[in-house]
């Protein structure tokens, strides 16, 4: 058995590169999709949800009282391409490609090629209902920034695994 998987954390892979955290502060490829939280570009107070679906594109950008995009009719909002090229930053080009089936004739892919792949196929534009959870998701990542630093066990981290087996 190797080192992490006798640890008692979650191995965490580090960003392909760093990002700001101002305009997309949340960013996640979970439940099929590429999805997040996009601050609003007009209004500090409003952050809107985005997503992707992998293989399909469908995308849904709504804010976080699911009202809708003015910008997603038709075709991807700024939300959805500052959320792709901040995926690409957090995760890499080839890994938010393959993990959204988005071929890139160039090769090498970028956040701009993955776009205009999708782009290219006229993806419908779905419904909002993941938005309610990627957004509680956000708040739960952003609990974990209030906290005192303390190496003391969380109770909600007591899932994981512990380090040795008591004898």
């Amino acid at each position: 058995m190797s080192d992490w998987e006798r640890s008692s954390t979650a191995r965490v892979t580090a960003p392909a590169r760093p990002r700001k955290l101002a305009k997309v502060p949340f960013v996640e490829l979970a439940d099929g999709r590429l999805q997040g939280v996009v601050s609003s570009g007009s209004d500090i107070e409003r952050v809107y949800v985005s997503s992707v679906a992998a293989g399909t594109y469908t995308f849904a950008c709504s804010t976080n009282n699911n009202r809708p995009c003015g910008g997603a009719r038709g075709g991807f909002c700024n939300h959805i391409k500052a959320l792709i090229g901040e995926a690409v930053l957090q995760y890499g080009p080839e890994r938010v490609a393959r993990y959204l089936r988005a071929e890139s004739a160039d090769g090498e892919p970028t956040a701009q090629t993955i776009t205009d792949g999708m782009s290219a196929t006229r993806p419908a534009q779905g419904d909002t209902k993941a938005a309610a959870p990627v957004f509680s998701r956000f708040l739960r990542h952003l609990a974990y920034l209030e906290l005192a630093p303390t190496t003391a066990p969380l109770p909600e981290m007591q899932w994981f695994p512990p380090t040795r087996t008591v004898a």
